[in-house]
């Protein structure tokens, strides 16, 4: 084969890896093992190049590492449950299993192609009931324990779809796919226990040495500890059973600043008085139509209603503050309770000014600040303040010394005590769908909740079901939903809620070491494989799937299916870029509306672009994230006809540090296509020719050795762009060597094993022609020679008084006198002294001399 065919290559040598089950892992004990993997895609039915770039990523690592003597695990399977498989049978009159099956078959055969060294035959779907079976084996071991729990909670409600959604699912105060206004409503829910690992987890961060930092911030800010006063506002003439109103606060020190007290619609004082108050009831049930995200509080419009209760202040009795319903709080944050301090709060600044209440700061940038503000006052709380109404006789401090002051004399004066809170609440995986994992347990009138027998799992999803009303078929489906109570036999109903998907994909990890074990995981198995020894994955990723994860791991040790190890499962943490392309638009005639173009509707000409078909120019927007509804996504199966998936792979590792996004271009990749053909002919040249043995040989085998001790580094560091950019140089240098055949061949050899994890059929294709042993996939990594890394002479430069103004070489070894000697003799150092002795000379050893004249 005389031109670089990736057509006629890839096909054979992907061939070539599965006849020998290059990629099946199997438990060795003598061995190192090394678990790298990939967060699984969900089953969207295409492939998109950021894909390409994800898994190609970790196709690196897991070759890399097998060619260094490691046992290695690189599963693949599919994230297969959720809502968008749900609504695609609602649009279209199918089956969410259908549409899902159909979906991997398609994306699996477009994986194929790309030669990932992925172990097949580790793979599961989540919806498959092999897996969700031991799902829910582990959820009834976590109820078993207490992981696990009932309970009522207030949650999104779709009135339209009529189910609940998760805070990810409300955009804009608006159920994701209904469009309806999401409201507040409160009903039993099952959640995972992960509050009580707060600290744990929290804690834990710190051993994660090989993680981001930003993500272990973004953890750590998820589950949001703090220090703070809990305490009571005692309740004046409030209905019965109610005499106070317990308050957390964070902010202590602007407890001298309080203007009113809030309380949650959903509060014990709020459902007491909605029950008699048909004002307050209208109040209640009007905020309760809005979602109960953070972000969606933060931009709904303020709203309260004055309940007319007072509260005393604790520090005087005289002072009295009126107490609101507002809609911005949530019950399960804190007591359900707070109290504003408008000064210092921009959120309470608000409501303070639209319902006229008082603004008192507590501090102030400086004691000649006017008090009367115009908006609230918020420095950073490591930033010292004037303390206008403070609690320690130190009027300037930091929020952080503040707060421990107030915390100090409100415990000293029996107001309250410091508390520890979390901002981490309890999961809740209800899901009122149909295309998720059942919740094992029934609802007996006599028994109450009882857990399904393990024996009688898994309990499988019936496929007879329509989508043709809102809600959850589940409900509708008498034949699956009315049961036998597992404890006494009597009639029952199964729970028709589903798991959240978030637990579908919070193990699959732990499964993939024994995915045919009739447990969730195999003891020796999972003591072998685990931990993950390096994931990667979206940084979108970074709070919630690794959080519940994390929670996972520890609750699977608990009950006994993860080693005490596996805790933290996931050893190093890589969070890739994203993969960026230009948006091409033209203009709608009729409305002036933007017409969105694929990338091959349109060609380039002198820096312009143009509808290939009608000529017509186009807008180009650059770099913009990929996106379905603007149709700037490219198609990997057709790049991959184009150029071949070793190019496909190339340029998505080249163009930028892995961390960073990449911009896919046509021009990108037909360079990445023309350089490997140009390695090809090299190569191939190298292979038929016959030169002696000269003196260049050495330097080659040198320059070889570097290329060896350059890659290994950069693909250790994941700095895969740097490893191709010594890749480049160490292909140019073998061009244009005169060394002899031999050299030659040992050195491009070498090429063939470096460029091996990046593009392996091309590598092995060189490996063949060149005389190598066996497949190259299975060859030893090669070793650096450090001997071969010491230059027998090395060039310096030389400056007088800063400026460049010659060079010698001179040996690596050479005596700094002699250095000296040599470069006072040069004639441009010599022109500069003018007869004169040089004030001082510096030698830096193989790097610099400088002469100070």
């Amino acid at each position: 084969m005389s031109t670089y065919s990736p057509s006629e290559i890839e096909p054979k040598w992907q061939a070539a890896w599965s006849d020998a089950g290059t990629f099946v892992s199997q438990r060795d004990e003598s061995k190192p093992k090394y678990y790298v993997l990939e967060m699984f895609p969900y089953p969207s039915g295409r492939l998109h190049i950021g894909h390409v770039r994800n898994y190609t990523m970790g196709d690196v690592v897991a070759r890399y590492k097998m060619s260094t003597g490691h046992n290695v695990l690189h599963p693949m399977g599919w994230d297969a449950f959720g809502m968008p498989a749900e609504n695609a049978a609602m649009a279209t009159g199918g089956h969410p299993s259908d549409y899902t099956y159909n979906n991997i078959a398609e994306m699996k055969s477009q994986m194929k192609p790309l030669g990932w060294s992925l172990d097949w035959s580790r793979e599961f779907a989540t919806c498959d009931p092999a897996y969700y079976g031991q799902q829910q084996a582990l959820f009834l071991d976590f109820l078993d324990q207490g992981l696990v729990y009932r309970k009522n909670a207030v949650v999104n409600w779709d009135p339209v779809d009529m189910t609940v959604l998760a805070n990810e699912q409300v955009e804009d105060g608006k159920g994701w796919r209904s469009g309806a206004e999401v409201e507040r409503r409160e009903l039993t829910q099952w959640f995972f226990k992960i509050s009580d690992q707060s600290e744990d987890l929290l804690d834990a961060l710190d051993g994660l040495d090989n993680w981001p930092a930003k993500v272990k911030l973004m953890q750590a800010n998820w589950i949001g500890k703090s220090r703070g006063l809990q305490f009571s506002f005692g309740l004046i003439d409030g209905p019965s059973g109610h005499d106070r109103v317990e308050v957390y606060t964070t902010r202590p020190d602007t407890l001298l600043g309080a203007s009113f007290v809030g309380i949650s619609p959903d509060h014990p004082l709020a459902k007491q008085l909605e029950a008699n108050d048909p004002a307050v009831a209208a109040f209640c049930a009007d905020v309760r139509k809005g979602g109960t995200t953070e972000e969606a509080l933060e931009k709904a419009e303020k709203r309260g209603f004055d309940t007319g209760l007072r509260v005393r202040h604790p520090f005087d009795t005289a002072w009295e503050l009126p107490v609101y319903i507002a809609n911005f709080i949530l019950m399960d944050y804190g007591t359900g309770a707070i109290f504003g301090c408008p000064a210092h709060d921009q959120r309470d600044f608000e409501y303070a000014t639209k319902y006229d209440l008082p603004i008192t700061a507590t501090f102030l940038p400086d004691e000649n600040t006017d008090p009367t503000l115009t908006e609230a006052y918020v420095p950073m709380k490591s930033e010292k303040v004037f303390y206008c109404k403070g609690f320690s006789g130190d009027e300037w401090q930091t929020g952080e010394q503040a707060v421990d002051a107030a915390i100090a004399f409100c415990e000293a004066n029996g107001v309250g005590h410091g508390v520890t809170k979390f901002r981490l609440r309890d999961w809740g995986l209800s899901r009122q769908r149909y295309w998720g994992c059942p919740i094992p347990v029934v609802h007996c009138d006599a028994c109450g909740v009882v857990p399904e027998k393990k024996e009688n799992l898994p309990i499988t999803l019936p496929y007879d079901v329509t989508f043709d009303v809102p809600g959850n078929p589940l409900d509708r489906h008498p034949t699956w939903r009315d049961c036998a109570c597992p404890s006494c036999g009597a009639a029952a109903r199964r729970e028709t809620d589903t798991m959240d998907t978030f637990v579908d994909s919070s193990w699959y990890f732990a499964r993939f070491t024994a995915p045919n074990a009739d447990t969730p995981t195999s003891a020796a198995d999972a003591a072998y494989w685990m931990n993950v020894d390096q994931y990667i994955g979206g940084i979108e990723h970074a709070i919630l799937h690794l959080l519940y994860s994390r929670f996972f791991a520890r609750a699977m040790h608990a009950t006994g299916h993860l080693p005490e190890t596996a805790r933290e499962p996931f050893d190093a943490l890589f969070t890739q870029g994203m993969v960026t392309h230009a948006i091409y638009t033209t203009k709608n005639p009729r409305d002036g509306r933007p017409v969105y173009h694929y990338p091959e509707e349109v060609e380039l000409r002198d820096g312009q672009a143009f509808l290939k078909d009608a000529g017509t120019e186009v807008t180009v927007i650059p770099s913009a994230k990929m996106s379905k509804s603007k149709n700037n996504v490219v198609d990997p199966t057709r790049i991959v006809a184009q150029y071949g998936a070793d190019t496909a792979r190339w340029f998505v590792l080249s163009d930028s540090p892995p961390e960073r996004d990449v911009e896919w271009t046509a021009a990108g990749a037909d360079a990445a296509h023309k350089h490997l053909s140009r390695v090809w002919r090299i190569v191939s040249d190298i292979a038929t020719s016959d030169e002696p043995a000269s003196d260049a040989d050495d330097a080659l085998l040198k320059e070889m050795h570097r290329a060896i001790r350059d890659v290994t580094g950069g693909i250790d560091s994941f700095g895969f762009n740097a490893a191709i950019a010594k890749l480049y140089a160490f292909t140019n240098a073998l061009t244009k060597s005169t060394a002899g055949t031999e050299a030659k061949r040992t050195a491009a050899r070498t090429l063939a094993q470096l460029m091996a994890p990046m593009t392996p059929h091309l590598a092995e294709e060189m490996w063949t022609v060149l005389g190598g042993s066996g497949l190259v996939v299975d060859a030893p990594w090669p070793q650096v020679d450090e001997a071969m890394l010491v230059d027998a002479h090395v060039t310096l430069p030389i400056q007088v008084n800063g400026k460049r103004k010659a060079e010698i070489t001179v040996a690596a070894d050479a005596a700094k006198a002699d250095i000296e000697a040599l470069a006072l003799q040069q004639d441009a150092v010599q022109r500069m002294l003018d007869g004169a002795s040089p004030k001082k000379i510096i030698v830096v050893p193989g790097r610099i001399v400088n002469i100070v004249i």
